[in-house]
């Protein structure tokens, strides 16, 4: 029989760092990071960007910090975003090493993007 748990699928460096969530400075209901971020920016910044409003539900490091202490708790790393925009954009976006998107031209937004590399 199963258990009612859903198993990790992160890597085993990843679950030596992903334990930091659990710790005050990020978990504490008023003055935590992750609550501090939420109030700051109640609302999703990806769906803000494209002018759209959603209450944001997720906080997001914009530079992974795998581990890294300094960065996990430097308030100017978070970024307030809707599990949606954290679990299906950012992931992907993670995964292929670029922001996905393209301006009004159709031109990618992030000058990383194998489109923008010199030739």
């Amino acid at each position: 029989m199963k258990s009612g748990r859903r198993q990790d699928q992160r890597s085993p460096e990843a679950q030596t760092w992903h334990r930091l969530y659990s710790l005050a400075i990020w978990r504490r209901p008023k003055t935590g990071l992750r609550a501090q971020q939420l109030a700051k920016q109640p609302l999703c910044e990806r769906h803000l960007k494209r002018g759209l409003v959603v209450p944001a539900d997720t906080v997001h490091h914009k530079v992974p910090h795998k581990g890294d202490r300094t960065l996990f708790a430097d308030p100017e790393n978070l970024e307030s975003t809707c599990a949606e925009c954290h679990d299906g954009l950012i992931k992907a976006e993670e995964i292929r090493g670029h922001v996905i998107g393209s301006d009004a031209s159709g031109r990618p937004l992030d000058p990383d993007h194998p489109w923008n590399r010199a030739r």
